[in-house]
């Protein structure tokens, strides 16, 4: 059965106080029509209240004729009700003779004394009134529980209260069942004025303080054996990801190539977008100024980011970037861009295969000369372009397509690879 947090009002699924949802049915037809509350004890026994005192409420906030039968479980309001309606009048029954008016806790004990009503909290310590002015008020005063007798669920709610008291540590200074400090503390001998001694942790019962300690420590025990933890390193979070179904990888963006840790993928589009709506107002890309690029990345916060590399690599240059030496042009932003790591380099490179081998295959064959231009500028670093000419890649295009490209890379990559060996002849020479 579907529970629902006691104070409907938090949200969060974590909350500890639980409850089932009240469900309800109707019986008869005409006026002999009724609503039978089918768990009206499970959720009284929730809220450690009496089942009579929750279906009284309902019939005085109903104005309806209520009828229970605690033997057989029955408890019924005359009338037709809908179980959503029953749950709103519900949420106010725990408002007012449920939560505490201090701290908002449920866990409270309903007590009568000298013809007064009062919510005893076993969480904040204190003593608050419910609404005394309720009809269900008068009810409890003259249903109240003879004097030295607890009612059964009032007794559950301070168990209740006392092991949630030992699991936090502060069983100890707790005030006793019926809010006095317990004798321990005080230093005092008796009980409270009923007569009644309170079983917690700082009771003078000997028997008590050693059933309580010896659960305290199997407690302890219980909490030292159970310790989860979840692997949070990149690698396990990589191997978890990729035993997902592939539908969920793309739901959740969990490629490589699609990962970002701040921005978000759509401020990447917004800054290929704001260049080619810049680029067209302008009349060519190459009127745009660096520093302008650079605040408008640094608008969306993606400045530091590798993945702004690639856009830059495929938005900045035209069909023209060889032959008016665009990369050239550019090449202040770029090397300030491609500074901050070998990751940012190996970006920047995959964005230039996208500009020739997606946006403008027709410059496919004009890759040595780009990359040219790239070397001579010191945007991307030697290694960095050897190493991207030793083995073709699908993370940026597909696999045919960059052995493509690195094929048409060959003439720079030889010539870079002799006019190292060249100067490795002339420092043995000197």
């Amino acid at each position: 059965m579907a529970n629902v947090n006691i104070r409907r009002d938090v949200s969060d699924p974590f909350y500890r106080y639980k409850m089932e949802r009240l469900q309800s049915k109707i019986e008869g037809k005409g006026n002999g029509i009724k609503t039978v509350i089918v768990n009206l004890s499970n959720v009284a026994d929730q809220l450690a209240r009496p089942p009579n005192y929750v279906i009284k409420y309902f019939g005085f906030e109903l104005g309806a004729q209520t009828n229970m039968d605690p033997k057989d479980d029955r408890w019924i309001i005359n009338g037709a009700h809908e179980a959503g309606k029953l749950q709103d009048y519900l949420d106010g029954f725990i408002n007012k003779f449920v939560l505490c008016k201090s701290c908002k806790n449920p866990e409270t004990v309903v007590n009568v004394k000298d013809g007064d009503i009062f919510l005893d909290c076993k969480a904040c310590g204190q003593h608050t009134h419910p609404d005394l002015r309720h009809k269900l008020s008068g009810f409890i005063l003259k249903n109240a529980p003879k004097k030295g007798k607890k009612d059964k669920s009032n007794k559950k709610a301070e168990r209740r209260a006392r092991r949630e008291a030992e699991r936090n540590g502060t069983a100890g200074s707790d005030d006793d069942a019926n809010g006095h400090p317990s004798p321990g503390e005080s230093g005092s001998d008796k009980g409270d004025d009923d007569g009644d001694v309170g079983n917690d942790a700082g009771s003078d019962d000997e028997l008590t303080r050693r059933i309580n300690a010896e659960a305290r420590e199997l407690n302890e025990i219980k909490e030292k054996e159970v310790e989860w933890s979840v692997d949070m390193s990149e690698e396990a979070i990589k191997a978890r990801a990729q035993a997902l179904p592939d539908d969920l990888k793309q739901t959740l963006v969990i490629n490589e190539a699609a990962e970002d840790d701040e921005g978000g993928p759509s401020h990447y589009d917004d800054l290929g977008n704001w260049i080619q709506e810049q680029a067209k107002k302008e009349g060519s890309v190459t009127k745009l100024k660096d520093v302008d690029i650079y605040l408008k990345a640094k608008d969306l916060g993606i400045e530091a980011k590798h993945r702004t590399l690639v856009v830059l690599a495929q938005t900045l240059f035209d069909e023209k970037v060889v032959a008016q030496k665009q990369v050239e042009g550019r090449a202040s932003l770029l090397q300030k861009m491609t500074s901050n790591g070998d990751k940012h380099e190996k970006a920047f490179l995959g964005g230039l295969e996208r500009f020739v081998g997606v946006d403008h295959p027709n410059l496919i064959p004009t890759i040595s000369a780009i990359l040219l231009q790239v070397y001579e500028n010191e945007i991307v670093s030697e290694d960095q372009l050897k190493a991207w000419g030793q083995k073709a890649s699908k993370k940026y295009v597909d696999i045919s397509t960059s052995r493509k490209v690195r094929k048409q890379a060959e003439t720079f990559l030889t010539w870079l690879e002799e006019a190292e060996s060249d100067d490795d002849e002339e420092e043995e020479s000197d």
